[in-house]
């Protein structure tokens, strides 16, 4: 056993000698270490704390003389403008007080003068207090530092406390109804003092000994008191567009963090800041324009880097296919207007899953390159890979990393980078990693401690070297050892949050409508623009339109992760599209129809590009109503039926009676109030009834209900079951269930722009992961020649184990929103046996009919008095999905854009046809910008257009201009 070390020991005194000699000089004697290792960690700890001994430890020397300041101030329930704060009058205020409650905000007016004695040295305003503050000097918000020698002796600042913490107003700690103002006061900075980095102590193996960095720790701390070292702090800002806060107050987080965030890319010029999400810099450009100036100067040098191209980072499961798209168009469009260039990077590190059609959207949209971290987040399964190739649903790759350290929130320690290294499953393949750094969530974004501590790892013998640098440069050295990556196929789905499918299901139901709503008003005013000289099409009504949809697609809101304050708004925003959508309606249809023969009365129109017969509910004079059974084009219009017009004949579809029981011999988990069944008035044989219904009601508890029609109407190959559901429950989960007799080891799910396949058993952890999974408006149970079909019209969350297909209706959570799905709900969902495969039968089109009823719009003048079809497909393989002008063009008043995918999973060729004027067409982008390659050739009023499994195509129409 070796003998310790002693003072004056031979080996220490040898050890010394032969140091010396080597070196060339004389060495001096230093203190030998006989401390136990957690002795100096204890230490160090206090030596950095900034709770203990902060009177002679390091954070105590970082400041020295202080003078107090004089403070008044205001509070206001409205978050107001700066210019009307300032004009307010100010009452007497000092440390200690307390402002709120929650959500209100507190203005202060700080005055302030700095005594000569401090000419030359830096200077600081030293705030703190419970709430969010932004500084403003001279009405613009600042972060305040500076020296005397450019702030003025005497000074009036004004600073706006947010009455809430950096993650709203949450339970328990997160933080009280009422805040206090701490610390206002006007001090000395010395800027000779900086922080020792010890973030790796602490950290394996330097916290367990023995380890030769104790030696020079315990130097450090001793050298110290002779000493001076240099520290900097200052912070920008990357916040969520909402979550537990509310839209409004993150307008103000953007201004908080990026006025931060302009000083610290003045005062580091190798510093790169990354900002997604275009609606949060069109905020600051409405509310904050001197900031907004700012940042497009240092995106001019290369600083400021807009990334992930779209409108928000939206959820990547709910939004349909066109919402995806216009997230990219809106998103990429701004960014090339207000920074010179669009994005090349998607960034989407903190959603719930991402579809197997968004690198086909991606490639569309002239992205091949992706960042997210969100599947480190799995409970069950690992995610194999960090960097690697992404193969969507029709084939369309992208290189996607996963930054190793999983999370976007680290902080430049020794431990995350080195976690980095060492979690990182494709090295070997690749040298390269991102390391995302910042106070994220709620804003605060990176600090120039973080920097510091990342700049001397830029070459730290040991470590990793760390470099500071963009998303295309990294990228760019991901993409030369590309080679030899792997290549993941389909959906990335997260095996956590499987609730959000469902949660707040009024949010999900308004985002379904006003999806189709906002599809037919773009459908007919582009009809309208077709046939009528004089109609404009509403294109500036529209794009705010999209983007309050967009906005409320954002992952915290549709999916329902919210607090209540963010879903009031959310709701608003909903019956806006709702309102001005209808009137737009009407003023396309009335457009449309204009200068046709006919009698006044109403207009029937299908937006849908397959004809359809279907019974429709029309009014009556009087105020009664009457069901007619009308057949109208595809994407056209038809006349409504008279009362004494004959109705089409039907194919016969013989209804069969299974079984026959009474109300009391029906048991479903509570007893019936009342059944009845409802036929057709003045119907005589089975055959001429138009409409078939029973009605029940279950109590479900003694606090919540539930009523159902079930329907089924002549032709209709479903039966639908209109649902009314009072909720009053707590930690309660609603879902329908329907046991087949069919065997089939995987069920079929509707994604955007096609549909996927999930196994129906539990063999792996991968398969039991998706216990809950999502889709959209239809899922399918098939055998050979034989299946069953569940549709819906607003719901999300789904799942089939064994023969038994479920949807999920309803959820009862309670954080962070106590109110989740409380109250009155509606919504339909209908149920579809077919024969054949779900293609044949036509699933696909019958839950579109689900979504997008006939349109009965009353016609202000004559309406047409004959059917008319503005477009039709030959392949019932193919969709055509959207109808809308183009954005831009040199005749974009007069171009239309289509949209087409391929939905059953083929290659097919196909005819599109039309009755339209059209000049010149030719394939484009999902940015709509033309394809020199793609022009198409008219022949009899019909394009030919080819596709491969689930592709998505997008096309330029030029119409001649209509006859006066």
């Amino acid at each position: 056993m070796p003998e310790p070390l002693v003072p004056g020991s031979a080996a220490s005194r040898q050890h010394q000698g032969s140091s010396g000699e080597r070196s060339g000089c004389i060495a001096m004697a230093a203190a030998p270490f006989l401390k136990h290792w957690r002795t100096t960690f204890e230490r160090v700890e206090k030596f950095v704390s900034p709770i203990y001994f902060t009177d002679c430890n390091l954070r105590g020397r970082l400041f020295g003389d202080s003078c107090p300041v004089t403070l008044s101030s205001f509070l206001k329930r409205e978050r107001i403008p700066y210019e009307e704060a300032v004009q307010k009058n100010f009452s007497p205020a000092q440390v200690g007080d307390s402002f709120g409650p929650t959500w209100w905000t507190c203005w202060f007016r700080v005055e302030l003068v700095i005594p000569e004695a401090w000419v030359g040295q830096e200077v600081h305003l030293c705030w703190e207090s419970d709430g969010e503050s932004l500084v403003w000097r001279d009405g613009e918000p600042v972060q305040l530092k500076g020296s005397t020698a450019s702030l003025h002796y005497s000074l009036t600042l004004f600073v706006e406390v947010a009455c809430n913490g950096l993650l709203g107003a949450g339970k328990g700690s997160m933080i009280a109804l009422w805040a206090f103002v701490y610390l206002p006061v006007v001090t000395v900075f010395k800027s000779g003092v900086c922080c020792v980095s010890w973030a790796g102590f602490g950290s394996s193996p330097l916290a367990s000994p023995p380890h030769p960095d104790m030696h020079i720790l315990n130097k450090i701390l001793a050298v110290f008191i002779l000493t001076q070292l240099r520290f900097l702090n200052m912070q920008h800002g990357l916040c969520l567009l909402t979550w537990l806060w509310p839209f409004k107050e993150t307008v103000r987080k953007c201004a908080r963090s990026w006025s931060t965030t302009v000083k610290l890319m003045e005062q580091n010029t190798e510093f790169v800041f990354v900002c997604s999400q275009a609606q949060q810099l069109e905020w600051v450009k409405s509310h904050y324009p001197g900031l907004h100036t700012r940042l497009q100067e240092f995106a001019c040098r290369g600083q400021f880097v807009p990334v992930g191209g779209t409108w928000v980072e939206m959820d990547g499961n709910l939004p349909s296919g066109e919402s995806m798209v216009r997230q990219f168009l809106q998103g990429q469009n701004f960014f090339l207007q207000e920074f010179g260039k669009m994005c090349s990077e998607f960034w989407l590190p903190d959603t719930f899953g991402y579809s197997a059609q968004l690198p086909q959207i991606m490639r569309g949209c002239g992205i091949k390159r992706f960042l997210t971290q969100k599947l480190s987040w799995n409970l069950v399964n690992s995610f194999p890979h960090h960097t690697f190739f992404w193969e969507g649903l029709d084939g369309s790759r992208v290189l996607v990393h996963f930054p190793p350290g999983d999370s976007y929130g680290m902080q430049g320690r020794v431990e995350e980078v080195l976690k980095t290294v060492t979690n990182n499953r494709d090295k070997g393949r690749t040298n390269h990693s991102g390391f995302l750094f910042g106070f994220g969530d709620g804003g605060g974004g990176p600090t120039q401690t973080m920097l510091d501590r990342l700049k001397r790892l830029g070459n730290t013998d040991g470590l990793p070297r760390v470099q500071l640098s963009s998303p295309g440069q990294l990228f760019t050295a991901l993409e030369k050892d590309s080679g030899q990556l792997c290549t993941w196929v389909g959906e990335l789905f997260l095996e956590l949050h499987n609730g959000t499918y469902t949660t707040h299901a009024q949010l999900k139901k308004m985002n379904r409508e006003c999806e189709q709503i906002l599809h037919d008003v773009e459908l007919l005013s582009s009809l309208a623009l077709a046939r009528s000289a004089q109609f404009l099409y509403p294109a500036a009504q529209l794009e705010h339109l999209w983007r309050l949809l967009l906005l409320n697609q954002f992952h915290d809101v549709l999916t329902g992760s919210c607090i209540q304050l963010v879903v009031e708004d959310a709701m608003n925003y909903y019956e806006d599209i709702r309102s001005h959508g209808s009137t737009l309606l009407s003023t396309a249809a009335a457009a449309l129809c204009a200068g046709e023969p006919g009698p006044e009365g109403l207009l029937i129109i299908n937006t849908l590009p397959w004809k359809r017969t279907e019974v429709l509910t029309l009014p009556k004079p009087g105020g009664a109503h009457s069901l007619a059974l009308v057949t109208v084009p595809s994407v056209g219009y038809a006349p409504a039926p008279s009362p004494t017009s004959p109705q089409p004949l039907m194919p016969q579809q013989p209804v069969f009676v299974v079984q026959e029981v009474s109300p009391s011999g029906l048991q479903w988990g509570g007893a019936y109030s009342g059944m009845r069944l409802g036929l057709d008035p003045g119907a005589g044989v089975m055959r001429s009834f138009k409409r078939v219904g029973a009605w029940f009601l279950l109590q479900i508890s003694p606090t919540s209900r539930l009523s159902q029609e079930v329907v089924l109407d002549i032709g209709c190959p479903y039966v639908r079951f209109h649902t009314e559901v009072h909720w009053h429950e707590a930690h309660k989960f609603l879902k329908v269930e329907f046991p087949a007799r069919i065997r089939s080891p995987q069920a079929t799910y509707e994604i955007q722009f096609g549909h996927l396949q999930r196994p129906t058993h539990y063999n792996t952890s991968w398969d039991w992961a998706r216990y809950e999974v999502w889709a959209h408006r239809w899922i399918d149970l098939s055998e050979c020649g034989f299946g069953l079909a569940l549709l819906n019209n607003c719901k999300y969350g789904a799942s089939v184990r064994g023969n038994v297909l479920s949807l999920s209706l309803l959820r009862a959570p309670k954080a962070p929103d106590v109110t989740a799905d409380m109250g009155r709900h509606e919504f339909t969902y209908a149920l579809m046996p077919h024969k054949g495969s779900f293609q044949e039968a036509g699933v696909i089109n019958a839950a579109y009919n689900l979504n997008f009823p006939l349109l009965a719009l009353p016609a202000p003048g004559p309406a047409p008095a004959t059917t008319w079809s503005a477009f039709s497909v030959s392949s019932p393989a193919v969709v055509l999905e959207t109808i809308k002008q183009a954005e831009k063009s040199p005749q974009h008043h007069r171009t239309l854009v289509l949209r087409l995918y391929e939905a059953h999973g083929s290659h097919v060729d196909c005819w599109l046809y039309t009755s339209l004027p059209v000049q010149e067409a030719i394939l484009c982008d999902l940015l709509e910008q033309r394809d020199p390659t793609g022009h198409l050739s008219l022949r009899d009023n019909r394009l030919k257009l080819t596709f491969s499994p689930f592709q998505v195509r997008s096309l330029l129409l030029t119409l001649q201009p209509p006859p006066n």
